[in-house]
């Protein structure tokens, strides 16, 4: 069985985006400790430059399978989204894509 890839994007404000990331950091590790996730990184975009006055981060978390992603968006994504929310809304803008690993190499 193939494992998922739940990619999200970030565009924060840059005046808060050191405080983003350091909340975001206790946020992953959330993340990684419900059911059926595996691991995660986090990034910064370089290229393309993010637009001015932001900052962009990416997290990547890989899941055990697609049942398990979908266990998260209907148990969990809802409280994890809104701690964020409650901190930062208004101030950052999150996309996501759901990716499915044909090969490890």
């Amino acid at each position: 069985m193939n494992t998922i890839g739940y990619e999200v994007t970030l565009q924060v404000d840059a005046d808060i985006a050191d405080d983003y990331l350091a909340w975001l950091r206790r946020h992953v590790q959330a993340m990684l400790r419900l059911p059926g996730f595996l691991d995660a990184r986090v990034a910064e975009r370089v290229d393309p430059a993010p637009a001015p006055g932001e900052r962009v981060f990416c997290c990547l978390y890989r899941l055990r399978d697609r049942a398990a992603l979908e266990a998260y968006l209907r148990e969990h994504a809802l409280r994890m989204r809104a701690d964020g929310e409650r901190r930062f809304g208004g101030r950052f803008l999150a996309s996501r894509r759901v990716l499915e690993t044909l090969a490890d190499y």
